[in-house]
């Protein structure tokens, strides 16, 4: 990308949050972001100081959701293992680091919750794998690995996707995330925030149609990296990612998580998705 066209994006990310991303073909829409960005209706900064978990609760329920969260099936056959020995009992959060980091990671890791690669620091791409994963559980959805999300984590199994063949990108409006499948497996879950009005994200079985390496703007706002899937809606990076439904319809992931699936071609041309 030449420099002018990095510039460009970096301001059209500056002005990103008065935007929106719309399911309406054939011109791709941008997201829009909340004024503040909280997480199950914190404010930005309870993400990282928020207290452990209190006693497991019900997840904010998607507006786009009809159907209860499943619970996680039986690990498959195959996969990495998924608690480590030292595996954390004390309350983690972001901004820590050190071994009991390393050792949450690679249990999130082992359970195919993507963060990158483990290194033993907190950051975001950690809160957003703990957000996942108290997702899929029916945790309080904060981020931040309290005693609650802790003690799920040691009893937790790999989840289950819907998909029994092929590779399929399945987004689960219910619980918000984004399960990457491989012949019946969960290879990666994500944190993902879908559309926050019933609809704009459409139900369905659909195909990866068109992608853009870079910004593009559209008339609501621009979209990071987009694969496309129906119409103008996509799977795109976005600076915030909250845990709720907050897009016009998009499928937001992390800017992290869209250039992983970029370098690694996980959600090529042609590649199935389906919405539920």
């Amino acid at each position: 990308m030449r420099r002018r066209d990095l510039t460009v994006g970096a301001l059209l990310v500056a002005t990103a949050a008065l935007t929106g991303c719309r399911a309406q073909p054939p011109v791709a829409a941008g997201d829009q972001s909340p004024a503040a960005d909280p997480v199950a209706g914190q404010t930005p900064s309870a993400q990282a100081t928020s207290s452990p978990d209190p006693a497991p609760a019900s997840a904010t329920p998607s507006a786009s959701a009809t159907a209860a969260p499943r619970p996680t099936a039986s690990a498959t056959p195959g996969s990495p293992p998924t608690h480590p020995a030292g595996a954390p009992t004390e309350p983690l959060r972001s901004g820590q680091s050190g071994p009991a980091v390393r050792a949450l990671q690679q249990s999130l890791t082992g359970l195919g919750y993507w963060l990158g690669t483990p290194d033993g620091r907190y950051g975001a791409s950690t809160l957003h794998a703990v957000t996942a994963f108290q997702k899929v559980t029916g945790l309080h959805r904060d981020g931040v690995a309290g005693a609650a999300t802790l003690a799920a984590l040691r009893r937790a199994t790999r989840p289950h996707p819907r998909s029994g063949a092929g590779r399929v990108a399945e987004v689960d409006l219910s619980r918000q995330v984004l399960l990457l499948t491989s012949g019946g497996r969960v290879t990666w879950v994500m944190d993902i925030s879908t559309g926050r009005v019933a609809g704009t994200t459409p139900r369905g079985h659909f195909s990866i149609t068109r992608a853009i390496d870079g910004y593009h703007k559209s008339p609501l706002g621009i979209l990071y990296r987009p694969r496309y899937f129906v119409g103008g809606v996509a799977f795109h990076g976005y600076p915030s990612v909250p845990a709720y439904p907050a897009s016009h319809g998009c499928v937001r992931v992390t800017n992290a998580e869209i250039d992983w699936i970029w370098s690694h071609d996980a959600l090529p041309i042609g590649a199935a998705v389906w919405v539920y």
